[in-house]
């Protein structure tokens, strides 16, 4: 067996001690002067990289949500490669290497010192670049909210199955910057059936999120599909009734196939679906985030599936597949369940045997599992797949800019100080059209929306009569 010579191996250990610590293989190769520069300049670096982490979580976490921050960061880490690249390459020939040694016996050692170099680059600049594409593609240049909402109105009432809209109030616009005098933050999560094999959307899942900045208390409203003669703003629409007289679900859809009828700072079905649902609530929207079926089943298999306490069976014979196309039979026991992406949406999503608002609890609660269960080792591993997802299939108003003022949101939200309202039958309900589809009782909802938006969560859910999401989901 053929053994290396004893100095053959000194380069390549002194490329890896400066691969590892610049300037530490110059000493070993005994060029102590310029490693102890190459040293300070490393201390340097590190006291920089320390009054940057010292800068606190929150801060970092803005900087993952800046394009600028992260081109600077790319640009940073290419800067420390080269530098330990050129520290690494000055050792080896300090160390007596020569350009050409035999591959067969330096195979080894050259490449420990190649990953040394490589490999952290390689991933912090892969997250980087997937980050900086996922922020780029799926948010918006412009600040929506900043323009003119759509009025809402302050008392509509349903009088013989027809809704009469009052005269009109306005706060006026939105601040500029928004978490400037901003009482609420209105955020509306729309469930969309948009997939392979079908056209258009239609939002299934309607749940507005609405926070207070000072506070962090969150009120989440949950609005069925199936509701008629939704009221919209002045200025919307084509009916007699000011309102939509289809199911609530529609709308989307209508706004795309009547743009001059839902005019607006947005897309036309954008404008329609923030206008009407603001309009029922009594609150402005100010940001919607729209995901559809594809990317719901993607994140939750990205996640590794979600864990749901199942509290009966699930059964739906003919149970339409997320890509359009497919019929099956879908069947949830009982019970702890570990559920994939497609059984985690069937859960969801499924009204056959119950009926829309039992299917609205069922997805309150696996949006709080993912969220509890989602932890941050998991996160980073899955981020990549999950940015892949979102990119693709995920639709949004929120600006770039507004990004880091969610960042400061996170510190003050606390889950377990949530006012959680479904506005179902028959108590919001106040008559039935002619089909028989539910008319919401407007100003019911309304007064129920300002209860929990104006007091503490345990105060709202006491005076509403509330039950508690751990009630629902058990």
């Amino acid at each position: 067996m053929q053994v290396n010579p004893p100095g053959q191996l000194r380069p390549f250990r002194a490329a890896l001690l400066s691969a590892l610590v610049p300037g530490t293989g110059q000493i070993y190769a005994g060029a102590r002067r310029r490693g102890w520069v190459m040293i300070a300049i490393d201390g340097i670096l590190v006291v920089a990289l320390l009054v940057y982490v010292l800068r606190g979580e929150l801060e970092i976490a803005k900087d993952w949500v800046r394009p600028g921050a992260l081109a600077v960061m790319m640009l940073a880490n290419l800067g420390v490669f080269s530098y330990r690249l050129i520290a690494s390459r000055d050792a080896y020939y300090l160390a007596g290497g020569i350009p050409r040694q035999r591959a067969s016996t330096q195979l080894t050692a050259g490449l420990g010192v190649l990953l040394a170099l490589i490999i952290p680059h390689v991933v912090f600049g892969y997250y980087d670049a997937v980050q900086y594409n996922l922020i780029t593609t799926v948010f918006q240049d412009e600040d929506v909210a900043a323009s003119d909402p759509p009025s809402t109105t302050s008392g509509a009432t349903v009088l013989g199955g027809t809704i009469t809209v009052p005269a009109t109030t306005t706060a006026g616009p939105p601040p500029r910057a928004i978490w400037d005098g901003l009482d609420r933050l209105n955020l509306l999560l729309l469930g969309g059936d948009a997939g392979a094999g079908r056209t258009g959307i239609r939002t299934d899942t309607m749940i507005v999120v609405s926070i207070d900045p000072a506070s962090g208390d969150i009120a989440m409203f949950s609005v069925p599909r199936n509701f008629v003669r939704v009221p919209l703003p002045p200025g919307h629409g084509i009916w007699d009734c000011n309102c939509f007289p289809k199911l609530l679900n529609d709308l989307y859809i209508e706004g795309a196939q009547r743009p001059d009828a839902f005019p607006g700072p947005g897309a036309p079905e954008v404008n329609a679906v923030k206008g009407g649902i603001g309009e029922l609530l009594g609150i402005p929207i100010h940001y919607y985030v729209l995901v559809t079926l594809d990317s719901f089943v993607g994140i939750v298999d990205a996640l590794g599936g979600v864990e749901m306490d199942v509290p009966f069976r699930i059964v739906d014979e003919i149970y339409p597949h997320e890509d359009g196309i497919t019929i099956e039979s879908v069947v949830i026991e009982p019970g702890l369940q570990k559920l994939d992406g497609h059984f985690a949406l069937a859960y969801a999503r499924i009204r056959r045997h119950a009926d829309d608002y039992a299917r609205m609890n069922r997805q309150r609660c696996v949006l709080e599992a993912l969220v509890k269960q989602s932890n941050p080792a998991e996160m980073v591993r899955a981020y990549p797949r999950i940015a892949s997802v979102l990119e693709a299939t995920l639709l949004t108003d929120i600006p770039i800019s507004r990004l880091p003022d969610f960042i400061d949101l996170l510190p003050k939200v606390d889950t377990e100080r949530i006012t959680t309202i479904r506005f179902i039958p028959p108590t919001y309900v106040a008559g039935q059209d002619e089909r028989g589809k539910d008319i919401p009782d407007v100003e019911l909802i309304r007064r129920d929306v300002q209860v929990a938006l104006t007091n503490p969560a345990a105060v709202a859910v006491s005076e509403l009569g509330l039950e508690a999401l751990d009630e629902t989901c058990s």
